[in-house]
């Protein structure tokens, strides 16, 4: 670099005059000391120095061997002393290296004219005229400032290291009371500022400062903690980058500037020299790794994407624009290939030149990529590529490093930087995020749970599509269009915008036609769109809404015309909720997933030479819920007889998207998918159809679905139970009987704490497993909340609807708690009208409503009554089972044999006892299935009551794989099971068994025999099969007391 002899710096030894017999390069000093050696010195105090110096040095040397003479008296083995020899000659080298390089830098920096002039051979007046840097000037001004404010910087540093970060370390962790500053100076060394580079008309509202900043300083900082005697520090450190100054806004008041951004374009280098046990850290592998972790937190706010804003003014507007401006644009890297690397790899000792196993470190900014390791190969070819961020532009550098994987430390193998400048001027960033491939654009456009796709526009960036979308929208208030722009192979987004509907309501004529900025793309992105909205208007002079009197709910004219006029400043109370016209007419779907067949084999073995199957599951989505089966192993034709329950409404365009996956350990091979309008299925109530599996090349998949009306009466809700669990698969959760519809309009008078503000509530509806959170209503006692939600409901009459009001930061206001059993008893199973919190202020309005559902297409013939047979009473059953035609018969057939008013009356229990039985083939699982609901008035033999269970035997095969087990009740005479058992075999097979039923108890705590209370045995070819309905059967008395 040009220095002017006019700079102020102090001259250098070597441009002072010397003895003409001196050399040329041999500084005055040296012939000082030579005079000084070369007289008749008295021997004296010089003598006894050079004796001290001596003494002190055999002192130290035999310091060393007090380790090796520990070890040998501690009986430690020479490993270790070696191992701790190893240790501290790399302690040593990495040591001595950070203090030459710090000697080196200063010395640069001290003289760096005469150092300069001695490296080209010349004097500083022998330089050329044409050395010159117009890119990067010189700032000698600012150096010789920042010089002089330099002692006053430390005086500052050190009042705020002692005064404030001391206190905070010693309040931070009782162990560190005794934290203290002991040395904090910064040197005589100040800043230095290398160059200075102005990047004119990149913008004219901001001006653009680039910094080469430089410190190489004898910085002396040492830290104690008195109480465990640990002293630390540091002692000279080095700091190297540049620095990035922007100031902007530029404003027509002074101070002219607005703001000050400071950032580090790319990661500084950091070298730090520690003292005292900080020494650790100059160790071989922690050195690096502790300038790492520092560097890091450096980076974390002062390396870019993160920068530090200085605002100059008050109330700055744009100030987090300012602060975290919008990236400039991203890149797209191709790291190809390398030729003529370098070769770093030798074997036996060097005689045998291997090559290198390459790879490649990609960094702009913070961003780091690394592309994966060649074996042996001078001429990689990786064929990677990466996506960048680009937040300054000129500025930021793509640098490329390639080493050569080695397992204890990689080789460096060469380094390469671009200028992002450079290729934005090439061309080869554009507004679509492209690199030298044209995107295949194409448009997705969802509204909530509904989504629809444009065609795909191939090879170009500024595709015309000329495509119409229709939705049905709910409340336009408060829904919105999501618009994606993606690449064909939807893995690439190009652009995104989310448009509110609410703004189709104030537009002219409810339509927008015009251009819309994307996000997450270029400046210049758009999409043209025209957006039309109408409004559906329903004529109620037409329209005559029938009304069932007594309905809770219902309106009523007189007592209206009552109410009227009755408050002149607040409305009246309203007795009964007002919701909207879709309240309570959502209905479930229910999702059969039966089987599958030809799918395609995805499993390969052996690198691909075997053949195998596929570990096929099925994903379902549907009204913004997903479910997923359970995985079949190994098989082209799975089974899975599962069923899923979604609560669904009317509302048209609705599809159930069918994907079936190949379970893999890393990701999940594509097996097929389709798509079933509901449109259909909510209209006829019923599908059963094989579809077939789109985008492979076989494959299809049956499903069953139906739709389930709910039913305001509770007649039927026995015969949904019984249904239900007859048709329960094991691999499925417990089937809905009922729907339950909540509609939570408002509440009053909650309760208030003296001396605060009005609460913010809320309100959380749940049953079971399922909540529900209203919105939260600011600062009042009376919220409206006017929301509503719907549950699966299993077991009517244990379940219960739990509601919590509370408020936002304050706690609980209230609960309640509805069994659902309430529902039933009343007219319509629905309760409208004001529900009392349980702490006794405050109230709720809310109605409840339950339907039950029933099915019309189960293929069983359920009773609402339950037989009760003796055994010896089966074999008089006046009609028998004629075959398999009546299993197979269609619901509404078999719901038209229900019989209710000709149940026979229940026979009282035996001395033993009864037990209820539910025996039932199913036809399409060709499965015998047996259902133990309970026992009654079982025999007591002792003091206390039995611990009863119920084992099933189906005979003749008496082996473990046709036993079955419920689980035992406690001390109970009349217990409850409710367990279902299968047992997988043809029906003619079945016909032929007999089903043994045997009641036990355990004897004692430590025996392993078995009290039998009661058995019975069915002969299953006496037994309507196809019936499925649950009959009490009287125990008989057995002598055989056995052992399960």
């Amino acid at each position: 670099m040009e220095r002017s002899p006019g700079d102020g710096s102090s001259p250098s030894p070597a441009d002072q005059p010397s003895a003409p017999s001196d050399p040329p390069d041999q500084p005055p000093a040296a012939h000082t000391k030579r005079d000084l050696s070369s007289g008749n010195q008295p021997a004296g105090p010089g003598a006894a120095g050079e004796a001290l110096a001596l003494l002190t040095s055999f002192g130290r040397r035999l310091l060393v061997l007090v380790p090796v003479y520990l070890a040998g008296a501690v009986g430690l083995s020479v490993g270790f002393v070696l191992f701790g020899l190893a240790l501290y000659l790399g302690w040593r080298r990495v040591r001595d290296e950070k203090e030459r390089s710090l000697r080196a830098a200063r010395q640069l920096l001290d003289d760096e004219e005469r150092l300069t002039a001695k490296t080209l051979y010349m004097s500083h007046r022998e330089l050329p005229a044409w050395v010159s840097f117009p890119d990067v000037e010189k700032a000698e001004w600012l150096n010789k400032i920042v010089a002089q404010v330099w002692p006053f910087l430390g005086q500052y540093m050190e009042k705020l290291l002692t005064e404030t970060v001391a206190p905070a370390v010693r309040g931070s962790n009782p162990h560190l009371q005794t934290f203290t500053f002991t040395r904090v100076e910064l040197g005589e060394k100040p800043l230095r500022i290398l160059g200075v580079k102005v990047h004119p008309g990149q913008s004219k509202e901001q001006i653009l400062l680039d910094l080469n900043i430089s410190y190489v300083g004898d910085v002396q900082i040492d830290v104690e903690v008195k109480k465990y005697f640990c002293k630390a520090g540091v002692k000279g450190m080095q700091l190297h980058g540049v620095l990035r100054v922007i100031l902007e806004p530029l404003i027509g008041n002074l101070p002219i500037v607005g703001a000050v951004s400071m950032f580090f374009i790319r990661r500084p280098t950091l070298d730090i020299n520690w003292t005292g046990m900080t020494n650790l850290l100059d160790i071989p592998g922690l050195s690096s790794l502790s300038d790492t972790m520092i560097m890091d937190s450096i980076a974390a706010f002062l390396v870019l994407p993160n920068r530090l804003l200085v605002p100059l003014v008050p109330d700055l507007q744009d100030v987090a624009q300012l602060r975290s401006p919008l990236p400039r644009g991203i890149i797209r890297i191709h790291l190809l290939a390398a030729r003529g690397l370098g070769s770093k790899d030798k074997y036996v000792k060097g005689l045998i030149e291997g090559k290198s196993d390459p790879y490649a470190l990609v960094r702009v900014g913070t961003q780091t990529f690394c592309s994966r390791v060649i074996n042996e190969d001078l001429n990689p070819q990786w064929g990677e590529t990466y996506e960048v961020m680009v937040h300054e532009v000129p500025g930021q550098e793509i640098e490329v490093e390639v080493f050569d994987k080695d397992p204890d430390k990689d080789d460096f193998l060469g380094r390469m930087k671009l200028d992002v400048g450079k290729v934005l001027q090439a061309g080869v960033l554009d507004n679509l995020k492209k690199g030298n491939k044209e995107p295949n654009p194409m448009v997705q456009l969802s509204i909530q749970d509904m989504t629809q796709e444009s065609k795909a526009v191939y090879s170009n960036n500024c595709p015309v599509w000329e495509e119409a979308f229709r939705f049905f929208l709910q409340d336009p208030r408060s829904q919105e269009l999501d618009v994606q722009v993606k690449d064909d192979s939807r893995a690439l987004t190009l652009g995104a915008l989310t448009l509110p509907l609410g703004r189709l309501l104030t537009a002219p004529e409810l339509t927008l036609d015009q251009w819309f900025q994307l996000s997450s793309s270029g400046p210049n992105s758009r999409l043209y769109m025209k957006l039309v909205m109408r409004i559906l208007y329903l004529d109620s002079s037409e329209v005559h809404f029938p009304t069932v009197p007594g309905t809770p709910g219902a309106w009523d004219p007189d007592s209206e015309s009552s109410q009227a006029g009755s408050s002149v400043d607040a409305p009246p109370r309203p007795c009964h909720t007002t919701p909207d016209s879709h309240f309570g007419t959502e209905n479930v779907l229910r999702i059969h997933v039966l089987e599958a067949q030809d799918l395609i084999a995805k499993d390969r073995f052996l690198g691909g030479l075997v053949k195998g199957k596929s570990d096929p599951y099925v994903k379902l989505k549907l009204a913004g819920r997903s479910f997923r089966s359970r995985v079949v192993r190994e098989d082209l034709n799975p089974r899975w007889n599962e069923v899923f329950e979604v609560i669904v409404t009317s509302i048209p365009g609705q599809e159930l998207d069918i994907e079936v996956f190949d379970k893999d350990l890393d990701k999940d091979d594509f097996l097929g998918r389709s798509k079933v309008s509901l449109t259909a299925v909510l209209n006829t109530g019923f599908f059963d159809e094989w579809l077939t599996l789109e985008d492979v090349p076989s494959g299809r998949l049956h499903l069953r679905l139906e739709r389930l009306t709910p039913r305001p009466t509770a007649a039927e809700l026995e015969e949904v139970l019984q249904v239900n669990s007859l048709i329960q698969t094991q691999k499925s959760a417990e089937l809905a009987a009922a729907l339950l519809s909540v509609y939570l309009e408002r509440a009053e008078d909650l309760p208030l704490r003296k001396g605060t503000k009005p609460p913010s509530p809320y309100a959380t509806l749940t049953v079971g497993d399922t909540s529900h959170k209203t919105k939260t209503i600011s600062q009042t006692s009376a919220p409206v909340w006017d929301e509503s939600a719907s549950f699966l409901i299993r077991k009517p009459n244990t379940e219960s609807l739990e509601l919590q009001v509370r408020g936002e930061g304050s706690g609980a206001l209230g609960s309640l708690s509805l069994p659902l059993s309430e529902l039933l008893v009343t007219d319509q199973l629905c309760l409208d009208r004001w529900f009392t919190l349980n702490n006794g202020q405050g109230q709720v309005l809310l109605r409840a409503q339950l339907g039950i559902l029933v099915s019309q297409h189960s293929g069983v013939e359920a009773h609402s009554h339950s037989y009760s047979h003796s055994s010896s009473s089966l074999s008089e059953e006046p009609e028998l089972w004629g075959g398999l035609p009546h299993i197979t018969s269609s619901a509404p057939e078999l719901r038209q044999r229900l019989t209710h008013g000709d149940s026979p009356v229940e026979a009282p229990a035996g001395p033993l006892g009864q037990v209820k039985l539910t025996v039932w083939y199913y036809s399409e699982e060709r499965k015998l299935v047996s259902i133990v609901h309970s026992c009654r008035a079982l025999r007591q033999n002792g003091r206390d009551p039995p611990d009863p269970y119920v084992s099933l035997l189906l005979l003749p095969d008496k082996n473990r794989g046709t036993k079955r087990k419920t689980s035992q009740k406690k001390r109970t005479l009349n217990p409850e099971f409710s367990e279902r058992f299968e047992w997988e075999l043809p029906l003619d097979e079945a016909l032929r068994r007999k089903l043994d039923v045997s009641v036990k108890s355990n004897s004692s705590f430590m025996s392993r025999e078995r009290e039998l209370l009661g058995k019975v045995q069915l002969d299953l070819a006496e037994i309507d099969l196809s019936q499925g309905a649950a009959q009490w059967y009287d125990l008989m008395d057995d002598k055989d007391k056995g052992s399960s």
